[in-house]
């Protein structure tokens, strides 16, 4: 075993009711009766497994009491619509890639800092767009669908370590200091939705179809090639990896990098630079190489020097940046090599290629061997993830309160 403690794979019955057969015939044909299954296997896929609607109520309930605190923390501090508040910063960047393409809007003076956001978020919405005619509604409900789909594939892959351990993962994700950015109108939430059914379809062997989700996670921000290192070492270690699969299934594990150096071609095209995205990082953002201990040790300056509504901000960057060292070490120490070589470049990226601690604590939304370890560690010990919801939650409810109102958390 290699990764967390595993049960066997849940199954997935393809019961089809009784009678179905006659009305498929009376359908009229082949196609008849593949359409009238269609309904029938997605309700047992889905509906039927009692994790998959638990974690589905925690994801709708989660939802619900997030926009009940946005109304309640909205009086005094900002009248915007809703929408407004939801669609701010980074999801207006998103909106202009996706209506004006990477040359931005004719009034944009910061246009060519569009190109550190990677195509597919933005070409989801200009697709969405011929239905949803609302940029800031059709990128909320990127979100609202994809957070969704992340409730059910983190509750499979935990109950695929631990039976039973589904529903205490999916309540550490939802109420962790951060998921604010499951609401919002950001790329987490649809990266997660194919990084983390990725991670699943490759405990389970299916690594084809695990390089195809990776590869569209790789459309969406530079993180899918950290996945991509990472299955590519599960691979490596996993009994249906190489010692099952063989070596006919490592060019599989290329394809998330394809979109990658698809997008930095169209840069090089474009502005003679296929890096332009980094460089623009750099210059927009302050993301270039430093010390490590140069970088915490702006960060708190920062904490101490910035505007009020800021340095609170910053403290959260530098817990979850200590929250990210600890967890990298756990995954070495227990020898969980998928999830260190997961998260061990986003360490890298996070904390040395920066000038400071920059969304640091948003990025913890990806680390989800860390839900993962609160899950399971829930399902046995109680009081472990009691000990986690009454510091999580409350900074998450601040949180959600903050940047709704206008404040950047993360």
């Amino acid at each position: 075993m290699t990764e967390f403690q595993r049960t066997a794979p849940d199954q997935e019955p393809e019961h089809v009711p009784e009678g179905t057969a006659d009305r498929e015939a009376a359908a009229g044909g082949e196609a008849g009766r593949r359409l009238s299954r269609l309904p029938s296997r997605l309700s047992s896929r889905v509906l039927s497994r009692p994790g998959d609607r638990t974690a589905l109520l925690v994801w709708f309930f989660w939802h619900v009491a997030a926009y009940i605190y946005m109304v309640l923390a909205a009086p005094g501090r900002t009248e915007d619509p809703i929408l407004d508040r939801l669609t701010p910063w980074d999801s207006d960047n998103f909106i202009a890639i996706a209506a004006y393409g990477y040359d931005g809007p004719p009034d944009m003076p910061d246009a060519p800092k569009l190109t550190a956001f990677f195509p597919g978020l933005p070409l989801l919405l200009r697709y969405l767009h011929v239905f949803v005619e609302d940029w800031s509604l059709a990128i909320v409900l990127v979100s609202l669908v994809a957070s969704a789909v992340v409730a059910v594939a983190l509750s499979r892959l935990s109950e695929s370590y631990r039976e039973g351990s589904g529903v205490w993962t999916v309540l550490a994700f939802f109420l962790s200091p951060f998921a604010v950015f499951m609401l919002a109108g950001y790329s987490e939430a649809p990266f997660l939705a194919l990084a983390i059914p990725a991670w699943l379809l490759a405990r389970r062997g299916r690594w084809e179809a695990a390089a195809v989700c990776a590869a569209f996670a790789s459309c969406i921000r530079i993180s899918g090639l950290f996945l991509a290192l990472g299955l590519a070492v599960q691979f490596l270690v996993a009994r249906n990896g190489l010692r099952g699969a063989g070596w006919r299934k490592i060019p599989w594990l290329a394809l998330p990098g394809v979109p990658v150096l698809g997008y930095m071609l169209y840069l090089w095209g474009r502005t003679g630079d296929p890096m332009e995205w980094k460089r623009v990082e750099a210059e927009y953002w302050g993301r270039y190489a430093e010390l490590p201990w140069t970088v915490l040790k702006n960060t708190w300056q920062r904490s101490i020097e910035d505007p009020v509504s800021l340095q609170t901000s910053y403290r959260e960057e530098i817990l979850a940046a200590a929250v990210l060292v600890v967890l990298i070490i756990w995954q070495l120490v227990r020898r969980r090599w998928a999830a260190f070589a997961y998260l061990a470049p986003q360490a890298v990226a996070l904390l040395a290629m920066s000038s400071f601690y920059m969304s640091v604590g948003r990025a913890s939304l990806l680390w989800w061997p860390l839900y993962l370890s609160v899950g399971i560690a829930g399902a046995r010990r109680p009081w472990v993830f009691m000990a986690y919801l009454s510091v999580a939650a409350p900074v998450m409810a601040i949180n959600v309160g903050n940047f709704t109102t206008g404040s950047w958390v993360g």
